[in-house]
Protein backbone atom coordinates (compact mmCIF):
# COMPACT_ATOMS: atom_id res chain seq x y z
CA UNK A 1 0.00 0.00 0.00
CA UNK A 2 1.16 3.52 -0.82
CA UNK A 3 1.51 5.48 2.41
CA UNK A 4 2.66 8.85 1.15
CA UNK A 5 4.05 10.59 -1.91
CA UNK A 6 6.38 13.60 -2.10
CA UNK A 7 6.83 15.43 -5.41
CA UNK A 8 9.34 18.20 -6.10
CA UNK A 9 9.60 20.25 -9.30
CA UNK A 10 7.59 17.86 -11.44
CA UNK A 11 5.62 19.66 -14.15
CA UNK A 12 3.46 22.38 -12.60
CA UNK A 13 4.00 21.03 -9.05
CA UNK A 14 6.88 22.80 -7.24
CA UNK A 15 6.39 20.79 -4.06
CA UNK A 16 3.67 18.60 -2.66
CA UNK A 17 3.42 15.99 0.05
CA UNK A 18 0.36 13.74 0.12
CA UNK A 19 -0.56 11.03 2.61
CA UNK A 20 -2.76 8.22 1.28
CA UNK A 21 -5.30 6.26 3.30
CA UNK A 22 -6.60 2.73 2.73
CA UNK A 23 -9.72 2.28 0.63
CA UNK A 24 -10.73 4.49 -2.28
CA UNK A 25 -8.96 7.81 -2.85
CA UNK A 26 -9.94 10.16 -5.68
CA UNK A 27 -7.97 13.04 -7.18
CA UNK A 28 -10.02 15.78 -8.80
CA UNK A 29 -9.36 19.24 -10.12
CA UNK A 30 -9.70 21.49 -13.14
CA UNK A 31 -8.19 20.43 -16.43
CA UNK A 32 -4.48 21.27 -16.42
CA UNK A 33 -4.29 21.54 -12.65
CA UNK A 34 -1.65 18.81 -12.43
CA UNK A 35 -3.58 15.65 -11.62
CA UNK A 36 -1.70 13.78 -14.31
CA UNK A 37 1.61 14.84 -12.73
CA UNK A 38 0.72 12.80 -9.65
CA UNK A 39 0.27 9.76 -11.87
CA UNK A 40 3.46 10.65 -13.74
CA UNK A 41 5.30 10.65 -10.42
CA UNK A 42 3.92 7.21 -9.62
CA UNK A 43 4.95 5.96 -13.07
CA UNK A 44 8.50 7.11 -12.33
CA UNK A 45 8.42 4.92 -9.22
CA UNK A 46 7.42 1.98 -11.40
CA UNK A 47 10.63 2.38 -13.39
CA UNK A 48 8.96 4.32 -16.20
CA UNK A 49 10.85 6.42 -18.71
CA UNK A 50 12.50 9.48 -17.21
CA UNK A 51 11.51 12.41 -19.39
CA UNK A 52 13.52 15.58 -18.86
CA UNK A 53 10.61 17.63 -20.26
CA UNK A 54 8.69 16.85 -17.05
CA UNK A 55 11.21 18.80 -14.94
CA UNK A 56 9.68 22.09 -13.82
CA UNK A 57 10.91 25.07 -15.80
CA UNK A 58 13.85 26.71 -14.02
CA UNK A 59 14.62 23.69 -11.82
CA UNK A 60 17.74 21.56 -12.28
CA UNK A 61 15.98 18.32 -11.33
CA UNK A 62 12.67 16.74 -10.34
CA UNK A 63 12.21 14.10 -7.65
CA UNK A 64 9.50 11.71 -6.50
CA UNK A 65 9.54 9.78 -3.25
CA UNK A 66 7.00 7.21 -2.09
CA UNK A 67 6.70 5.09 1.03
CA UNK A 68 5.20 1.61 0.66
CA UNK A 69 3.87 -0.81 3.24
CA UNK A 70 3.87 -4.55 2.47
CA UNK A 71 1.31 -5.38 5.16
CA UNK A 72 -1.76 -7.06 3.76
CA UNK A 73 -0.04 -8.41 0.63
CA UNK A 74 -0.63 -12.05 -0.19
CA UNK A 75 2.17 -14.31 1.06
CA UNK A 76 3.73 -14.83 -2.36
CA UNK A 77 3.94 -11.10 -3.12
CA UNK A 78 5.20 -10.25 0.37
CA UNK A 79 7.97 -12.87 0.12
CA UNK A 80 8.93 -11.70 -3.39
CA UNK A 81 9.21 -8.09 -2.19
CA UNK A 82 11.36 -9.05 0.81
CA UNK A 83 13.65 -11.21 -1.35
CA UNK A 84 14.07 -8.54 -4.00
CA UNK A 85 14.83 -5.86 -1.43
CA UNK A 86 17.38 -8.08 0.31
CA UNK A 87 19.13 -8.90 -2.98
CA UNK A 88 19.33 -5.18 -3.78
CA UNK A 89 20.72 -4.36 -0.32
CA UNK A 90 17.62 -2.28 0.50
CA UNK A 91 16.50 -1.98 4.10
CA UNK A 92 13.01 -1.22 5.45
CA UNK A 93 12.63 1.67 7.87
CA UNK A 94 11.84 1.35 11.57
CA UNK A 95 8.17 0.70 10.71
CA UNK A 96 8.96 -2.05 8.21
CA UNK A 97 8.07 0.17 5.22
CA UNK A 98 10.15 0.66 2.09
CA UNK A 99 11.10 4.05 0.71
CA UNK A 100 11.27 4.26 -3.10
CA UNK A 101 12.61 7.34 -4.87
CA UNK A 102 13.40 8.57 -8.38
CA UNK A 103 15.11 11.75 -9.50
CA UNK A 104 15.36 13.20 -13.01
CA UNK A 105 17.85 15.89 -13.97
CA UNK A 106 17.02 18.56 -16.50
CA UNK A 107 19.79 17.01 -18.63
CA UNK A 108 17.77 13.79 -18.84
CA UNK A 109 19.83 11.56 -16.49
CA UNK A 110 17.92 9.81 -13.73
CA UNK A 111 18.62 7.84 -10.56
CA UNK A 112 16.54 5.34 -8.63
CA UNK A 113 16.70 4.52 -4.91
CA UNK A 114 15.14 1.77 -2.82
CA UNK A 115 15.44 1.40 0.93
CA UNK A 116 18.36 3.83 1.13
CA UNK A 117 20.35 2.17 -1.68
CA UNK A 118 20.93 3.33 -5.24
CA UNK A 119 19.47 0.72 -7.58
CA UNK A 120 18.82 0.36 -11.32
CA UNK A 121 15.43 1.58 -12.52
CA UNK A 122 14.65 -2.03 -13.50
CA UNK A 123 15.05 -3.12 -9.87
CA UNK A 124 12.66 -0.36 -8.77
CA UNK A 125 10.22 -1.59 -11.43
CA UNK A 126 10.48 -5.18 -10.15
CA UNK A 127 9.79 -3.97 -6.61
CA UNK A 128 6.77 -1.79 -7.40
CA UNK A 129 5.31 -4.46 -9.71
CA UNK A 130 4.21 -6.29 -6.54
CA UNK A 131 2.68 -3.30 -4.77
CA UNK A 132 1.58 -0.81 -7.44
CA UNK A 133 -0.40 -1.15 -10.68
CA UNK A 134 -1.31 1.80 -12.89
CA UNK A 135 -4.16 1.79 -15.40
CA UNK A 136 -4.30 4.73 -17.74
CA UNK A 137 -6.09 5.44 -20.97
CA UNK A 138 -3.07 4.12 -22.85
CA UNK A 139 -3.05 1.00 -20.69
CA UNK A 140 -6.49 0.15 -22.02
CA UNK A 141 -4.94 -0.30 -25.42
CA UNK A 142 -2.70 -3.03 -24.04
CA UNK A 143 -5.85 -4.96 -23.28
CA UNK A 144 -6.25 -5.35 -27.03
CA UNK A 145 -3.00 -7.35 -27.20
CA UNK A 146 -3.43 -11.16 -27.38
CA UNK A 147 -0.54 -11.57 -24.92
CA UNK A 148 -2.30 -9.34 -22.36
CA UNK A 149 -5.57 -11.21 -22.83
CA UNK A 150 -3.79 -14.52 -22.35
CA UNK A 151 -2.11 -13.18 -19.20
CA UNK A 152 -5.47 -12.00 -17.83
CA UNK A 153 -6.98 -15.46 -18.33
CA UNK A 154 -3.99 -17.24 -16.75
CA UNK A 155 -4.06 -14.97 -13.70
CA UNK A 156 -7.78 -15.64 -13.20
CA UNK A 157 -7.36 -19.31 -12.21
CA UNK A 158 -4.51 -20.26 -9.81
CA UNK A 159 -4.63 -23.84 -11.13
CA UNK A 160 -3.20 -22.66 -14.47
CA UNK A 161 0.15 -21.48 -13.07
CA UNK A 162 1.66 -24.95 -12.25
CA UNK A 163 0.36 -26.35 -15.55
CA UNK A 164 1.98 -23.46 -17.43
CA UNK A 165 5.26 -24.03 -15.57
CA UNK A 166 5.22 -27.76 -16.37
CA UNK A 167 4.48 -27.02 -20.02
CA UNK A 168 7.35 -24.48 -20.12
CA UNK A 169 9.83 -27.13 -18.96
CA UNK A 170 8.59 -29.61 -21.59
CA UNK A 171 8.69 -26.94 -24.29
CA UNK A 172 12.29 -25.97 -23.43
CA UNK A 173 13.43 -29.62 -23.50
CA UNK A 174 11.68 -30.22 -26.85
CA UNK A 175 13.09 -27.08 -28.43
CA UNK A 176 16.62 -27.92 -27.26
CA UNK A 177 16.34 -31.43 -28.75
CA UNK A 178 14.97 -30.06 -32.03
CA UNK A 179 17.81 -27.53 -32.22
CA UNK A 180 20.39 -30.25 -31.56
CA UNK A 181 18.92 -32.54 -34.23
CA UNK A 182 18.79 -29.72 -36.77
CA UNK A 183 22.39 -28.80 -36.06
CA UNK A 184 23.65 -32.37 -36.38
CA UNK A 185 21.81 -33.05 -39.63
CA UNK A 186 22.20 -29.71 -41.41
CA UNK A 187 25.73 -28.99 -40.23
CA UNK A 188 27.15 -32.50 -40.47
CA UNK A 189 30.14 -31.43 -42.56
CA UNK A 190 30.99 -28.50 -40.25
CA UNK A 191 30.67 -30.75 -37.20
CA UNK A 192 32.91 -33.38 -38.78
CA UNK A 193 35.55 -30.71 -39.38
CA UNK A 194 35.17 -29.54 -35.79
CA UNK A 195 35.67 -33.14 -34.59
CA UNK A 196 38.93 -33.35 -36.57
CA UNK A 197 40.19 -30.09 -35.10
CA UNK A 198 39.31 -31.11 -31.55
CA UNK A 199 40.88 -34.57 -31.90
CA UNK A 200 44.09 -33.06 -33.29
CA UNK A 201 44.27 -30.50 -30.49
CA UNK A 202 43.61 -33.06 -27.75
CA UNK A 203 46.24 -35.38 -29.26
CA UNK A 204 48.77 -32.55 -29.42
CA UNK A 205 48.14 -31.66 -25.78
CA UNK A 206 48.26 -35.29 -24.64
CA UNK A 207 51.59 -35.80 -26.41
CA UNK A 208 53.15 -33.01 -24.38
CA UNK A 209 51.14 -33.88 -21.25
CA UNK A 210 51.46 -30.56 -19.40
CA UNK A 211 51.16 -30.59 -15.60
CA UNK A 212 49.51 -27.95 -13.49
CA UNK A 213 52.11 -25.33 -12.47
CA UNK A 214 54.84 -26.99 -14.54
CA UNK A 215 55.63 -23.86 -16.56
CA UNK A 216 56.42 -21.81 -13.45
CA UNK A 217 58.59 -24.62 -12.01
CA UNK A 218 60.48 -24.85 -15.30
CA UNK A 219 61.33 -21.16 -15.23
CA UNK A 220 62.68 -21.45 -11.69
CA UNK A 221 64.69 -24.59 -12.42
CA UNK A 222 66.14 -23.23 -15.68
CA UNK A 223 67.22 -20.02 -13.95
CA UNK A 224 68.97 -22.12 -11.33
CA UNK A 225 70.71 -24.30 -13.94
CA UNK A 226 71.90 -21.33 -15.94
CA UNK A 227 73.65 -20.03 -12.81
CA UNK A 228 74.48 -23.40 -11.25
CA UNK A 229 78.28 -22.89 -10.99
CA UNK A 230 77.93 -19.57 -9.16
CA UNK A 231 75.29 -21.03 -6.88
CA UNK A 232 77.44 -24.07 -6.04
CA UNK A 233 80.45 -21.85 -5.35
CA UNK A 234 78.47 -19.60 -3.02
CA UNK A 235 76.97 -22.54 -1.12
CA UNK A 236 80.33 -24.34 -0.76
CA UNK A 237 82.01 -21.12 0.42
CA UNK A 238 79.38 -20.79 3.10
CA UNK A 239 79.76 -24.44 4.15
CA UNK A 240 83.58 -24.03 4.40
CA UNK A 241 83.11 -20.93 6.53
CA UNK A 242 80.83 -22.81 8.89
CA UNK A 243 82.39 -26.31 9.01
CA UNK A 244 85.84 -26.03 7.35
CA UNK A 245 87.27 -27.39 4.13
CA UNK A 246 86.73 -31.02 5.19
CA UNK A 247 82.97 -30.45 4.83
CA UNK A 248 83.38 -30.08 1.04
CA UNK A 249 85.98 -32.79 0.58
CA UNK A 250 89.15 -30.71 1.31
CA UNK A 251 92.08 -31.61 3.59
CA UNK A 252 93.63 -29.77 6.55
CA UNK A 253 92.78 -26.34 7.77
CA UNK A 254 94.51 -22.99 7.77
CA UNK A 255 97.97 -22.28 9.04
CA UNK A 256 96.49 -20.95 12.23
CA UNK A 257 94.49 -24.12 12.81
CA UNK A 258 90.83 -24.86 12.13
CA UNK A 259 89.16 -21.45 11.93
CA UNK A 260 85.66 -22.68 10.99
CA UNK A 261 82.78 -20.77 12.50
CA UNK A 262 81.29 -23.84 14.15
CA UNK A 263 84.52 -24.78 15.93
CA UNK A 264 85.24 -21.20 17.01
CA UNK A 265 81.75 -20.74 18.38
CA UNK A 266 81.98 -24.16 20.06
CA UNK A 267 85.27 -23.27 21.71
CA UNK A 268 83.92 -19.94 22.90
CA UNK A 269 80.83 -21.61 24.33
CA UNK A 270 82.86 -24.26 26.12
CA UNK A 271 85.07 -21.60 27.68
CA UNK A 272 82.14 -19.71 29.09
CA UNK A 273 79.91 -22.54 30.25
CA UNK A 274 82.66 -23.74 32.62
CA UNK A 275 83.08 -20.30 34.26
CA UNK A 276 82.04 -19.71 37.88
CA UNK A 277 80.15 -16.49 37.01
CA UNK A 278 76.47 -16.94 36.19
CA UNK A 279 76.43 -14.15 33.63
CA UNK A 280 79.22 -15.80 31.64
CA UNK A 281 77.52 -19.18 31.82
CA UNK A 282 74.34 -17.56 30.40
CA UNK A 283 76.36 -16.12 27.52
CA UNK A 284 77.82 -19.57 27.01
CA UNK A 285 74.34 -21.03 26.71
CA UNK A 286 73.49 -18.41 24.07
CA UNK A 287 76.59 -19.41 22.11
CA UNK A 288 75.30 -22.99 22.31
CA UNK A 289 72.12 -21.82 20.56
CA UNK A 290 74.24 -20.12 17.91
CA UNK A 291 76.13 -23.35 17.34
CA UNK A 292 72.83 -25.22 16.88
CA UNK A 293 71.65 -22.65 14.30
CA UNK A 294 74.97 -22.96 12.44
CA UNK A 295 74.51 -26.72 12.38
CA UNK A 296 70.99 -26.37 10.93
CA UNK A 297 72.15 -23.93 8.26
CA UNK A 298 75.03 -26.21 7.37
CA UNK A 299 72.66 -29.15 6.94
CA UNK A 300 70.36 -27.16 4.66
CA UNK A 301 73.32 -25.93 2.58
CA UNK A 302 74.54 -29.49 2.10
CA UNK A 303 71.04 -30.58 1.09
CA UNK A 304 70.88 -27.67 -1.40
CA UNK A 305 74.27 -28.71 -2.87
CA UNK A 306 73.17 -32.32 -3.24
CA UNK A 307 70.01 -31.22 -5.10
CA UNK A 308 71.85 -29.02 -7.56
CA UNK A 309 71.79 -30.67 -10.99
CA UNK A 310 75.01 -32.19 -12.04
CA UNK A 311 73.92 -33.51 -15.44
CA UNK A 312 75.24 -31.09 -18.11
CA UNK A 313 72.43 -32.15 -20.50
CA UNK A 314 69.65 -31.38 -17.99
CA UNK A 315 69.49 -27.70 -18.99
CA UNK A 316 69.04 -28.56 -22.67
CA UNK A 317 66.29 -31.04 -21.82
CA UNK A 318 64.40 -28.51 -19.71
CA UNK A 319 64.74 -25.78 -22.35
CA UNK A 320 63.28 -28.18 -24.92
CA UNK A 321 60.38 -28.96 -22.54
CA UNK A 322 59.77 -25.25 -22.07
CA UNK A 323 59.56 -24.74 -25.84
CA UNK A 324 57.01 -27.57 -26.11
CA UNK A 325 54.83 -25.89 -23.49
CA UNK A 326 55.20 -22.50 -25.18
CA UNK A 327 53.99 -24.03 -28.44
CA UNK A 328 50.78 -25.06 -26.61
CA UNK A 329 50.33 -21.74 -24.82
CA UNK A 330 50.45 -19.92 -28.16
CA UNK A 331 47.46 -21.98 -29.37
CA UNK A 332 45.24 -22.81 -26.43
CA UNK A 333 45.85 -20.88 -23.21
CA UNK A 334 48.36 -18.55 -21.50
CA UNK A 335 49.63 -21.14 -19.01
CA UNK A 336 49.72 -24.88 -18.23
CA UNK A 337 46.61 -24.73 -16.02
CA UNK A 338 44.70 -23.01 -18.82
CA UNK A 339 45.80 -25.64 -21.33
CA UNK A 340 44.53 -28.42 -19.04
CA UNK A 341 41.18 -26.63 -18.62
CA UNK A 342 40.90 -26.08 -22.40
CA UNK A 343 41.52 -29.78 -23.02
CA UNK A 344 38.80 -30.79 -20.56
CA UNK A 345 36.33 -28.42 -22.26
CA UNK A 346 37.32 -29.69 -25.70
CA UNK A 347 36.91 -33.31 -24.59
CA UNK A 348 33.43 -32.55 -23.28
CA UNK A 349 32.47 -30.84 -26.55
CA UNK A 350 33.92 -33.74 -28.55
CA UNK A 351 31.89 -36.17 -26.53
CA UNK A 352 28.69 -34.24 -27.32
CA UNK A 353 29.33 -34.28 -31.08
CA UNK A 354 28.16 -37.46 -32.68
CA UNK A 355 26.88 -37.34 -36.24
CA UNK A 356 26.67 -41.07 -36.74
CA UNK A 357 23.45 -42.61 -38.03
CA UNK A 358 22.89 -44.26 -34.66
CA UNK A 359 23.23 -40.96 -32.80
CA UNK A 360 20.88 -39.19 -35.22
CA UNK A 361 18.30 -41.93 -34.79
CA UNK A 362 18.54 -41.72 -30.99
CA UNK A 363 18.11 -37.97 -31.15
CA UNK A 364 15.04 -38.34 -33.37
CA UNK A 365 13.55 -40.63 -30.75
CA UNK A 366 14.36 -38.05 -28.05
CA UNK A 367 12.66 -35.30 -30.09
CA UNK A 368 9.57 -37.48 -30.52
CA UNK A 369 9.51 -38.27 -26.80
CA UNK A 370 9.86 -34.61 -25.78
CA UNK A 371 7.20 -33.63 -28.34
CA UNK A 372 4.81 -36.18 -26.88
CA UNK A 373 5.40 -34.87 -23.36
CA UNK A 374 5.03 -31.27 -24.52
CA UNK A 375 1.80 -32.03 -26.40
CA UNK A 376 0.36 -33.75 -23.34
CA UNK A 377 1.30 -30.79 -21.12
CA UNK A 378 -0.16 -28.38 -23.69
CA UNK A 379 -3.43 -30.34 -23.76
CA UNK A 380 -3.74 -30.11 -19.96
CA UNK A 381 -2.98 -26.38 -20.10
CA UNK A 382 -5.55 -25.85 -22.87
CA UNK A 383 -8.22 -27.75 -20.95
CA UNK A 384 -7.60 -25.66 -17.83
CA UNK A 385 -7.71 -22.43 -19.86
CA UNK A 386 -10.97 -23.37 -21.57
CA UNK A 387 -12.51 -24.17 -18.21
CA UNK A 388 -11.27 -20.88 -16.76
CA UNK A 389 -12.46 -19.01 -19.88
CA UNK A 390 -16.07 -20.07 -19.25
CA UNK A 391 -15.89 -18.90 -15.65
CA UNK A 392 -14.14 -15.64 -16.57
CA UNK A 393 -16.56 -14.67 -19.33
CA UNK A 394 -19.49 -15.37 -16.99
CA UNK A 395 -17.98 -13.22 -14.23
CA UNK A 396 -16.98 -10.33 -16.54
CA UNK A 397 -20.37 -10.39 -18.27
CA UNK A 398 -22.05 -10.09 -14.86
CA UNK A 399 -19.84 -7.10 -14.00
CA UNK A 400 -20.55 -5.40 -17.32
CA UNK A 401 -24.29 -5.72 -16.82
CA UNK A 402 -23.81 -3.96 -13.52
CA UNK A 403 -21.87 -1.23 -15.35
CA UNK A 404 -24.89 -0.04 -17.32
CA UNK A 405 -24.33 -2.52 -20.13
CA UNK A 406 -27.36 -4.74 -19.39
CA UNK A 407 -27.28 -6.73 -22.61
CA UNK A 408 -23.53 -6.90 -23.12
CA UNK A 409 -21.77 -10.23 -23.29
CA UNK A 410 -18.07 -11.12 -23.14
CA UNK A 411 -16.72 -14.26 -24.80
CA UNK A 412 -13.24 -15.53 -23.94
CA UNK A 413 -12.24 -17.52 -27.02
CA UNK A 414 -9.38 -20.02 -26.70
CA UNK A 415 -8.03 -21.15 -30.07
CA UNK A 416 -5.42 -23.90 -29.94
CA UNK A 417 -2.76 -24.82 -32.50
CA UNK A 418 -2.62 -28.46 -33.57
CA UNK A 419 0.90 -28.55 -35.02
CA UNK A 420 3.62 -28.56 -32.31
CA UNK A 421 5.70 -26.36 -34.61
CA UNK A 422 3.16 -23.59 -33.95
CA UNK A 423 3.44 -23.91 -30.17
CA UNK A 424 5.03 -21.04 -28.24
CA UNK A 425 6.57 -20.71 -24.81
CA UNK A 426 3.09 -19.77 -23.53
CA UNK A 427 1.45 -22.92 -24.87
CA UNK A 428 -0.63 -23.90 -27.86
CA UNK A 429 -3.32 -21.32 -27.22
CA UNK A 430 -4.27 -17.87 -28.47
CA UNK A 431 -6.80 -16.07 -26.25
CA UNK A 432 -9.11 -13.41 -27.62
CA UNK A 433 -11.66 -11.33 -25.72
CA UNK A 434 -14.76 -10.70 -27.78
CA UNK A 435 -17.54 -8.27 -26.94
CA UNK A 436 -21.18 -8.33 -27.96
CA UNK A 437 -22.86 -5.07 -26.84
CA UNK A 438 -26.17 -6.87 -27.35
CA UNK A 439 -27.09 -10.52 -26.93
CA UNK A 440 -28.52 -10.52 -30.43
CA UNK A 441 -25.16 -9.60 -31.96
CA UNK A 442 -22.24 -11.87 -32.72
CA UNK A 443 -19.33 -11.19 -30.34
CA UNK A 444 -16.47 -9.37 -32.05
CA UNK A 445 -12.86 -8.78 -31.00
CA UNK A 446 -12.43 -5.86 -28.59
CA UNK A 447 -10.13 -4.09 -31.05
CA UNK A 448 -12.90 -3.78 -33.64
CA UNK A 449 -16.07 -3.64 -31.57
CA UNK A 450 -15.44 -1.70 -28.33
CA UNK A 451 -15.73 2.05 -27.97
CA UNK A 452 -13.52 3.96 -25.54
CA UNK A 453 -16.20 3.89 -22.83
CA UNK A 454 -16.90 0.20 -23.38
CA UNK A 455 -13.21 -0.61 -23.28
CA UNK A 456 -12.92 1.29 -19.98
CA UNK A 457 -15.70 -0.76 -18.48
CA UNK A 458 -14.32 -4.06 -19.76
CA UNK A 459 -10.94 -3.28 -18.20
CA UNK A 460 -12.55 -2.23 -14.93
CA UNK A 461 -14.67 -5.38 -14.87
CA UNK A 462 -11.57 -7.52 -15.43
CA UNK A 463 -9.68 -5.67 -12.70
CA UNK A 464 -12.53 -6.16 -10.23
CA UNK A 465 -12.70 -9.89 -10.97
CA UNK A 466 -8.94 -10.47 -10.91
CA UNK A 467 -8.44 -8.41 -7.75
CA UNK A 468 -10.61 -10.79 -5.74
CA UNK A 469 -7.51 -12.96 -5.38
CA UNK A 470 -5.26 -10.06 -4.38
CA UNK A 471 -5.01 -7.88 -1.32
CA UNK A 472 -2.87 -5.07 0.02
CA UNK A 473 -1.85 -3.74 -3.40
CA UNK A 474 -2.26 -0.20 -4.74
CA UNK A 475 -4.30 0.19 -7.94
CA UNK A 476 -4.18 3.52 -9.76
CA UNK A 477 -6.77 4.45 -12.40
CA UNK A 478 -6.01 7.53 -14.49
CA UNK A 479 -9.25 8.77 -16.07
CA UNK A 480 -10.27 5.28 -17.17
CA UNK A 481 -13.85 6.51 -16.86
CA UNK A 482 -13.40 8.84 -19.83
CA UNK A 483 -16.30 8.59 -22.25
CA UNK A 484 -18.63 7.35 -19.51
CA UNK A 485 -21.42 9.20 -17.79
CA UNK A 486 -24.83 8.95 -16.20
CA UNK A 487 -25.86 5.68 -14.63
CA UNK A 488 -22.70 3.97 -15.89
CA UNK A 489 -20.60 6.47 -13.94
CA UNK A 490 -22.47 5.60 -10.74
CA UNK A 491 -21.85 1.92 -11.32
CA UNK A 492 -18.16 2.55 -11.97
CA UNK A 493 -17.99 4.38 -8.65
CA UNK A 494 -19.62 1.41 -6.92
CA UNK A 495 -17.21 -1.06 -8.53
CA UNK A 496 -14.19 1.00 -7.59
CA UNK A 497 -15.45 1.22 -4.01
CA UNK A 498 -15.92 -2.53 -3.97
CA UNK A 499 -12.47 -3.01 -5.45
CA UNK A 500 -11.12 -0.93 -2.56
CA UNK A 501 -12.46 -3.40 0.00
CA UNK A 502 -9.22 -5.42 -0.14
CA UNK A 503 -6.90 -3.09 -2.01
CA UNK A 504 -5.94 0.56 -1.97
CA UNK A 505 -7.48 2.27 -5.02
CA UNK A 506 -6.43 5.71 -6.27
CA UNK A 507 -8.54 7.25 -9.06
CA UNK A 508 -8.02 10.39 -11.13
CA UNK A 509 -11.49 11.35 -12.33
CA UNK A 510 -13.68 14.13 -13.68
CA UNK A 511 -16.89 12.31 -12.75
CA UNK A 512 -18.68 13.43 -9.58
CA UNK A 513 -20.53 10.09 -9.49
CA UNK A 514 -17.17 8.35 -9.02
CA UNK A 515 -15.71 10.95 -6.64
CA UNK A 516 -18.72 10.63 -4.33
CA UNK A 517 -17.76 7.02 -3.47
CA UNK A 518 -14.30 7.96 -2.19
CA UNK A 519 -13.09 7.34 1.33
CA UNK A 520 -10.58 10.18 0.83
CA UNK A 521 -10.91 13.07 -1.59
CA UNK A 522 -7.79 14.92 -2.76
CA UNK A 523 -8.11 18.14 -4.73
CA UNK A 524 -5.40 19.35 -7.11
CA UNK A 525 -5.56 23.11 -7.56
CA UNK A 526 -3.50 25.47 -9.65
CA UNK A 527 -2.47 29.05 -9.16
CA UNK A 528 -1.76 31.05 -12.29
CA UNK A 529 0.73 33.82 -11.57
CA UNK A 530 2.26 36.47 -13.77
CA UNK A 531 5.35 34.41 -14.48
CA UNK A 532 4.48 30.81 -13.53
CA UNK A 533 1.78 28.24 -12.87
CA UNK A 534 1.92 26.24 -9.64
CA UNK A 535 -0.17 23.38 -8.35
CA UNK A 536 -0.75 21.80 -4.98
CA UNK A 537 -2.66 18.87 -3.49
CA UNK A 538 -4.89 19.07 -0.42
CA UNK A 539 -7.21 16.73 1.43
CA UNK A 540 -10.85 17.88 1.42
CA UNK A 541 -13.17 17.79 4.40
CA UNK A 542 -16.90 17.07 4.11
CA UNK A 543 -17.93 20.68 3.37
CA UNK A 544 -15.14 21.13 0.83
CA UNK A 545 -16.12 17.84 -0.79
CA UNK A 546 -19.64 19.13 -1.30
CA UNK A 547 -18.24 22.28 -2.95
CA UNK A 548 -15.96 20.25 -5.23
CA UNK A 549 -18.73 17.83 -6.23
CA UNK A 550 -20.99 20.80 -7.01
CA UNK A 551 -18.26 22.24 -9.25
CA UNK A 552 -17.84 18.87 -10.97
CA UNK A 553 -21.60 18.47 -11.47
CA UNK A 554 -22.33 21.78 -13.14
CA UNK A 555 -19.60 24.24 -12.29
CA UNK A 556 -21.92 25.79 -9.69
CA UNK A 557 -20.02 25.41 -6.42
CA UNK A 558 -21.49 28.69 -5.23
CA UNK A 559 -25.09 27.67 -5.99
CA UNK A 560 -27.39 26.39 -3.23
CA UNK A 561 -29.06 24.09 -5.72
CA UNK A 562 -25.74 22.73 -6.94
CA UNK A 563 -24.54 22.17 -3.37
CA UNK A 564 -27.80 20.42 -2.48
CA UNK A 565 -27.46 18.12 -5.45
CA UNK A 566 -23.83 17.38 -4.52
CA UNK A 567 -24.73 16.71 -0.87
CA UNK A 568 -27.45 14.31 -1.98
CA UNK A 569 -25.04 12.49 -4.30
CA UNK A 570 -22.45 12.22 -1.50
CA UNK A 571 -25.03 10.98 1.02
CA UNK A 572 -26.35 8.27 -1.31
CA UNK A 573 -22.82 7.07 -2.14
CA UNK A 574 -21.92 6.85 1.57
CA UNK A 575 -25.08 4.86 2.28
CA UNK A 576 -24.29 2.56 -0.65
CA UNK A 577 -20.74 1.91 0.59
CA UNK A 578 -21.97 1.23 4.12
CA UNK A 579 -24.08 -1.55 2.66
CA UNK A 580 -20.98 -3.37 1.40
CA UNK A 581 -19.55 -6.28 3.34
CA UNK A 582 -16.78 -5.36 5.79
CA UNK A 583 -13.23 -5.12 4.48
CA UNK A 584 -11.38 -8.41 4.60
Amino acid sequence: MLLDLTIDNLGVIPHSHVEFAPGLTVLTGETGAGKTMVVTGLRLLTGGRADASKVRTGADHASVQGSFSTEGLVDGASHAVATLAEDAGAEPDENGDYLAARSVKATGRSRAHLGGRTVPAATLADFTAHVLTIHGQNDQLRLLSPAEQLSALDSFDPAISPLREAYGESFSAWRAAVKDLKERTEKRRELAQEVDRLEFAIGEIDEVDPQDGEDAELVETINRLQDVDALREAAEEAVVAIDGTEAVGGFGGSADGDASASSLVGAAGAALTGASDGQLRELGNQLGDVAAILSDVSGELNAYLSNLPSDPEELDRLLQRQQELKALTRKYAPDAAGIIAWRAKAAKRLESIDTSAEAIEELKKAVASHEKSMTAAASKLTAARKKAAKALEKAVTGELRGLAMPKARIVVAVDSAKDPQDFTRDGADVVELRLAPNDALEPQPLASSASGGELSRVMLALEVILSERRSGATLVFDEVDAGVGGRAAVEIGRRLARLAMNNQVIVVTHLPQVAAYADSHLHVSKNVGDESVTSGVQLLGDDDRVDELARMLAGMDDSATGRAHAAELLSKAKADVEGFSPRA
